[in-house]
């Protein structure tokens, strides 16, 4: 039976505190219409007790916003549980997300709070968000690291203090695929059990590059949330990247039996909207929406495609909003993209012209790398009044 998948974007948040990001209220709201437009679930706006600035943004995507829930980030404090409400009361469909961390390296370093006072934050912290909105996130903080023992006794009382989503982070993108899945299992067994009103959450970080392949494993273990970020940025390594967690869900339909709202032809125009608000570059080999996404320049690999696509792309590129050429003419192209460059050109060479472009393009592409359309077009006029020089 498709399972529903909840899709919930921290861009604003998460991917804020990247170092060198620093959005302001107006830039965050364009980001937050765009997220509405491309139809993830859960907009997270921001941390509202951080500044004045992100408690005004957060307040304006929470008044704006129509189709998402909006949600705002809280430490289990009382004041701060009511001043990220303050910001979000006026949502469609607000969310109030606490969290607090459990594992033995954040409570005895950073928090310097025993079990017992974790135990006693959360319940309190959770209560009170639950008496301000009937829809709230707990985030185990560090989760992965913790003791699951320990972790599971947080998560219950998270729950019995009124949470209706549990978010089991891999907050430092330690943990392997294997024992994340197996982690995401035991609390979808032992917490949630038959509470179909109570969600299972992943926020997974790539420290060692694992932050989407775990993401993937704690959905093939039950988790009915994912969260994510617009071109994975956020702190360190980043965040899951939120176009390549999804179109992995769906190109992979067969693994993976889910439903989501996500338009995913508007994630290109999204990243690049997301990279041109932050200054933070797209690299060109990004999966999915990077500049070679789905470029060839290889002879052999163009060959393939231009007899079926499917040689060598597992999905098309307008699934993601992608319009630009994936023939790409350089130092590796053959024969064959040569002829449809020039065919999309509506340039037609005889036998001798066409040998004499060719081996220019090449020349020119062991040079400089990548041969532009204007550039093909240069040498075949080259080419052409040279042979006409000579009749």
């Amino acid at each position: 039976m498709t399972k529903r998948l909840t899709v919930f974007d921290t861009t604003l948040r998460d991917g804020e505190q990247a170092p060198g990001i620093a959005l302001d209220a107006d830039q965050k709201l364009r980001i937050a219409r765009q997220l509405e437009l491309l139809g993830v679930d859960v907009v997270e706006a921001g941390f509202p007790v951080a500044s004045e600035g992100d408690f005004e943004a957060v307040s304006a995507i929470a008044r704006e916003l129509v189709s998402p829930v909006v949600a705002a980030m809280s430490r289990t404090g009382a004041e701060d549980v009511e001043m990220s409400w303050d910001a979000i009361k006026h949502a469609n469909r607000p969310r109030l997300h606490i969290f607090l961390a459990t594992s033995p390296v954040h409570m005895q370093h950073k928090l310097r709070m025993s079990e017992e006072e974790v135990l006693t934050a959360v319940k309190s912290g959770v209560g009170r968000a639950r008496e301000l909105t009937e829809d709230v996130e707990y985030t185990a903080e560090d989760a992965t690291r913790s003791d699951q023992d320990f972790l599971l006794r947080v998560l219950q009382t998270a729950v019995d203090a009124g949470a209706t989503t549990l978010n089991v982070p891999d907050t430092v993108g330690y943990a392997t695929p294997l024992e994340y899945g197996r982690l995401i299992r035991r609390v979808v067994e032992e917490v949630k059990g038959s509470n179909e009103s109570l969600t299972v959450s992943t926020h997974c970080h790539n420290d060692l590059g694992l932050a989407v392949a775990n993401s993937l494993a704690a959905v093939e273990n039950g988790a009915g949330q994912v969260e994510a970020t617009v071109n994975g940025i956020g702190e360190r390594a980043g965040n899951a990247s939120l176009e390549e967690l999804v179109m992995a869900l769906t190109v992979r339909s067969d693994t993976y039996d889910v439903a989501m709202g996500v338009d995913t032809t508007r994630f290109y125009e999204t990243s690049r909207m997301v990279s041109q608000e932050t200054g933070f570059p797209v690299q060109y080999n990004k999966a999915v929406v990077g500049r070679n996404a789905f470029a060839h320049e290889s002879g052999i690999h163009q060959h393939g495609v231009l007899r079926n696509r499917s040689t060598y792309e597992i999905m098309d590129p307008a699934m993601v909003g992608h319009t630009g050429k994936t023939i790409v003419l350089g130092k590796h192209s053959g024969r064959a993209a040569f002829k449809h460059c020039l065919a999309t050109m509506e340039v037609d060479l005889n036998p001798t012209a066409f040998e004499k472009a060719f081996l220019q393009m090449k020349k020119a592409a062991a040079v400089q790398g990548e041969v532009s359309e204007s550039q093909v077009r240069a040498i075949v006029d080259e080419v052409v009044t040279g042979m006409e020089m000579f009749e």
